[in-house]
């Protein structure tokens, strides 16, 4: 049972699962051994039981050693249990994740999309390790040159993310296909550059293939990903998360590339803060030159032209 199917079958208990508590348990779920899966169904079944059991009635109700109830507590970022049955004891207000359905009108369902995406975008924010991302922001500007790789939805996401860069001078490469994403590793990339790997399900085998080709050359490499369980997490030298879950009526994981765009732009912007003139002055010489693919100059400052 994974953690979608395992609130679907408590759907009101899972309901009163501290969020913070919920996004990290969906997060490492399909990862858990199945001692670990009894204590995580448990807390999925009983929330209401948590914050007054102590750790000795949690294991023998969840069917599970004490141990394994710490190690949970762990797993989910707490220091230990006490800290897990604290955030169950604290009520939180509601969190406005809100399901399609079928019968949704039109402007329910643009309602319902903008709230979805509005709190992946802060679950994510919550999810991103501070010390990991300045280490990534550090990577990037340490590097000489960065490869931008994803495959699918994840490859648009790297195509923007190298446009961006591209336009303020940074020797920077993208590709979809596999092979040209070992090319670019093999031939245009070195010792101190950085990959950026952008794979929601951090499973995409070429992008773990690419991954371990950059590190044969001991070139760093990022991962954007979901799950912090995941092949490519557990193999990247860097890791920022994303925390998005909530499905579309048709079972496609909704706000997934927003997320994903929103960490990169940020990395962008600490980019484009961090190196300064010479950037800034090669963003003003990228816009000036696609600017002869303009009918006219936009001018911000015109009211007609907003």
């Amino acid at each position: 049972m994974n953690t979608e199917k395992a609130a679907e079958a408590n759907s009101e208990p899972a309901e009163r699962v501290p969020h913070r508590c919920l996004v990290r348990l969906r997060g490492i779920y399909h990862s858990l051994k199945k001692a670990e899966r009894k204590a995580a169904d448990y807390l999925l079944a009983a929330p209401d039981a948590i914050h007054q059991a102590g750790v000795v009635e949690f294991s023998t109700a969840a069917g599970c050693s004490q141990a394994t109830v710490v190690r949970l507590a762990q797993r989910l970022g707490y220091d230990g249990f006490p800290a897990l049955r604290n955030a169950f004891a604290a009520p939180e207000p509601e969190v406005p994740y809100r399901d399609i359905a079928a019968a949704d009108k039109p402007q329910v369902v643009l309602r319902k999309v903008f709230a979805n995406s509005i709190q992946a975008l802060q679950d994510t924010l919550a999810a991103i390790d501070p010390a990991q991302y300045d280490k990534s922001v550090d990577a990037l500007a340490a590097a000489k040159s960065l490869a931008f790789f994803g495959l699918g939805n994840a490859a648009v996401v790297a195509r923007e993310a190298y446009h961006k860069f591209l336009r303020i001078g940074v020797p920077c490469h993208t590709a979809e296909d596999p092979d040209l994403q070992l090319i670019i590793l093999s031939n245009h990339l070195e010792r101190g550059d950085v990959m950026v790997a952008v794979s929601y399900s951090g499973e995409s085998k070429p992008i773990i293939v690419a991954a371990r080709a950059a590190q044969a050359r001991n070139i760093r490499v990022l991962a954007i990903t979901n799950f912090p369980r995941s092949s490519l997490a557990k193999l990247a030298d860097l890791v920022l998360l994303t925390a998005v879950f909530q499905e579309h009526i048709n079972g496609e994981i909704g706000s997934q590339r927003l997320a994903q765009l929103a960490v990169l732009e940020s990395l962008y912007v600490n980019y484009l803060l961090r190196c300064g003139a010479n950037a800034r002055k090669a963003l003003a010489a990228a816009n000036v030159a696609i600017g002869l693919n303009k009918n006219r100059k936009f001018d911000p400052s015109r009211l007609e032209d907003l």
